[in-house]
């Protein structure tokens, strides 16, 4: 059927309203990339005590990190439940949010002590956390019958405005601490949550508001049981992308300090000077590719492909993402070795990994976003998108946990039998595999809708 020019206008648009949520996650995630930019090479130091950074600092910092990300995406739960059963979405974001900037607020106000690193990263996790599932369930609210096509534009252009404010983070915030120092640097990000909490607050009287379900008639034993049986086929095929998140949060661990042994790369810049490509900023690359890939995908190659008449299903998009990461961190784990063996890289062959693992992130992390919200019930919006991001929780706690044993490993082994830092990306790249073939197996069992683009 082809819709009236008007109707098919009106199908098209995205909702004005959402232009207030995009812009708050932009810079949220600039405040909130903006700590993970500096935080392991700060950690490092914090743990090391004024003195040289060792291997015993570094895989401390690396833990530190993985845990703060395993508990920052764990909490999504609780903001879910909250948001889901009392407060409502849009409350819940509003009142959690200054949360967020007071954690920004600790870590800057308490540079180089260890417990105001602790405290500021329990706060910023409570933040980030709570709102996490509520914003991105929010801007689904927004969208009524006949619009479902829109979703995929949505999601992705969500997802472009998170990785737009990453990457200002990661080019921005390690050059403002390479000059101000840490207690800046720690400041700046606060001040863009601040803007977030501003931004969204200026929405208030245009978003479709949906009440908790507190005060709405309560389910059937029927309904529970449909909505429960929904919940676990959900949540099976979220669980093989625990192991993506183990590697793929490694950017901002395991690649930012195979970066501090690689060659920097300096970039004139008129009036300014020398821009230093390092470690740290070269986490940049991801949020870039990650702009330019999407309207490509979005723009070009999923209508493409629906011009074919290939399926172009969310499943296919995430299982496909998972042999790329596979990929992207055996290129890593090449680089790596190369480096061990006493070779003196360009920290642009970075770029290869960095490519790789951002197609494979917008395969399955703004496709996720999308198929969450798409066969989640109705109650149950914020909760299926907080177990997505659980995913991504225990994903950093088993990173953290993998450097714990090849820590306690190469200490037991001595000089003679040391795990490489190859070999254990390598680790990483085996698990991907297997993987990738339960993926298969579960997403085939799966039903999915034949809806072009979904």
């Amino acid at each position: 059927m082809v819709l009236p020019p008007l109707m098919s206008d009106v199908q098209n648009r995205l909702p004005p309203q959402t232009k207030y949520i995009v812009g708050n996650e932009a810079c949220e995630r600039l405040s909130f990339y903006g700590v993970a930019a500096i935080l392991t090479t700060y950690a490092e130091l914090i743990f090391a005590g004024g003195g040289i950074v060792d291997s015993a600092d570094k895989a401390d910092a690396k833990i530190l990190v993985h845990n703060w990300k395993f508990l920052t995406y764990l909490l999504p739960l609780l903001g879910a439940f909250v948001a889901d059963r009392y407060w409502g979405r849009y409350r819940t974001i509003l009142w959690i949010s200054f949360a967020y900037c007071v954690g920004h607020g600790v870590l800057s106000a308490t540079e180089g002590t260890r417990w105001g690193l602790y405290a500021g990263l329990i706060l910023l996790a409570i933040g980030s956390g709570g709102i996490k599932p509520c914003v991105s369930a929010f801007v689904g609210d927004q969208f009524g019958p006949g619009q479902e096509r829109q979703l995929t534009k949505v999601y992705s252009l969500f997802y472009w405005s998170i990785n737009l404010g990453a990457a200002f983070a990661f080019l921005g915030i390690p050059e403002i601490k390479k000059h101000f120092g840490y207690t800046v640097a720690f400041l700046i990000p606060g001040v863009f949550m601040l803007f977030a909490l501003v931004i969204f607050y200026l929405g208030r009287k245009h978003y479709v508001i949906k009440p908790p379900t507190i005060h709405e008639t309560p389910l059937s034993a029927e309904e529970k049981r449909a909505n429960r049986s929904t919940l676990i086929r959900i949540t099976t095929v979220f669980l093989p992308f625990l192991v993506f998140w183990a590697v793929f949060d490694q950017q901002h661990t395991t690649w930012v300090q195979q970066g501090k042994q690689m060659t920097p790369f300096e970039i004139p810049i008129p009036f300014y000077g020398n821009y230093t490509v390092s470690g740290e900023s070269m986490q940049s690359a991801n949020p870039i590719f990650i702009m330019l890939m999407i309207p490509l995908l979005v723009g070009v190659v999923y209508p493409a492909l629906e011009r074919r008449g290939l399926r172009n299903t969310p499943l296919r998009r995430m299982g496909f993402g998972i042999i790329l990461s596979a990929v992207a961190f055996f290129f890593s784990a090449m680089i790596q070795r190369r480096v061990d063996g006493g070779e003196q890289l360009s920290i642009l062959l970075q770029l290869g990994p960095y490519a790789v693992m951002t197609a494979a992130e917008i395969l399955i992390s703004a496709t996720g976003l999308e198929f969450a919200f798409t066969n989640a019930p109705a109650r149950l919006k914020s909760t299926i998108m907080s177990i997505w991001l659980l995913i991504v929780a225990f994903g950093n706690l088993l990173a953290a946990n993998i450097t714990k044993l090849v820590a306690w490993m190469n200490e037991s082994r001595g000089a003679g039998g040391k795990i490489a830092a190859s070999e254990e990306m390598l680790i990483y790249v085996g698990l991907l595999v297997v993987v990738a073939g339960i993926f298969a197996v579960i997403a085939k069992k799966f039903p999915e809708p034949d809806r072009a683009g979904a």
